[in-house]
């Protein structure tokens, strides 16, 4: 019966988004395209290629974002990532100021980190500690429910399910609208195992070339307790991007 609390959680996320939207609308749409590759004469072929498309609408009361990202990569012919996320949360903001309720559903299947399938649902409240136009710091707090296939360190499969808190906290900073830094960080622990935790974290750097396409750098960190798996990963490439 616990594995079916992510989809009543999903029902309750959708049925909560059409009523909160008022009459002024921002839409966000993004492409980043990441990624390195080398090839020589002793050290065989490498590339990896890091991929992440966002939409967000915005209105007066809420927002809602897609974020959808795939990691591929090889090293002398051997896999080394084929990682892939989507995502989609919500934010209402119908409370005290720098003050709202976020709510998330999450899917996950990442080769380099041994998780076949992980699916995340769940809700929580967040606070922006300065939240300016060129400027943000954000830390929030939820409960959110799990369901995972992994693969174990001994190679065998475990299919469970388990509550976990998750933390984050994240920032922006846009130095006169040509460079900016964005960071955000995770920490999820199981609420039901003691030596289970999800650690991601994301720092990416971009400067503006046009108001539409920066160049930028990122730093992708991930580690997984249960797979006994971690990975680190640093990008470069172009990000194209339009308000409307």
């Amino acid at each position: 019966m616990r594995k079916y609390s992510l989809i009543l959680i999903t029902i309750c996320i959708t049925k909560l988004l059409p009523a909160q939207f008022s009459d002024s609308v921002t839409y966000y749409t993004g492409l980043n395209a990441t990624g390195t590759y080398n090839k020589t004469n002793d050290g065989g072929e490498l590339y990896n290629f890091n991929n992440a498309a966002k939409l967000s609408v915005r209105k007066k009361s809420m927002s809602l974002n897609s974020n959808t990202k795939w990691v591929y990569g090889k090293q002398t012919n051997v896999l080394t990532n084929n990682d892939f996320s989507s995502a989609l949360d919500f934010n209402l903001y119908k409370t005290l100021p720098h003050f709202y309720y976020w709510g998330l559903a999450n899917y996950t299947s990442s080769y380099s980190l041994k998780q076949n399938h992980q699916l995340q649902s769940g809700l929580g409240i967040a606070y922006n500690f300065i939240d300016k136009p060129g400027a943000n710091i954000n830390v929030s707090d939820g409960l959110i429910y799990e369901y995972s296939d992994v693969i174990l360190n001994d190679s065998t499969n475990e299919i469970y399910d388990t509550w976990r808190n998750s933390f984050r906290l994240s920032f922006r900073w846009d130095i006169r609208s040509r460079v900016f830094i964005n960071g955000v960080g995770f920490f999820q622990h199981s609420l039901n195992y003691g030596d289970d935790y999800i650690i991601r974290s994301d720092l990416s750097l971009g400067i503006r070339l046009k108001k539409w396409l920066s160049l930028t750098t990122a730093l992708n960190y991930n580690k997984v307790s249960k797979t006994q798996r971690e990975n680190l990963l640093i990008t470069y490439g172009l990000l194209i991007e339009k308000y409307f």
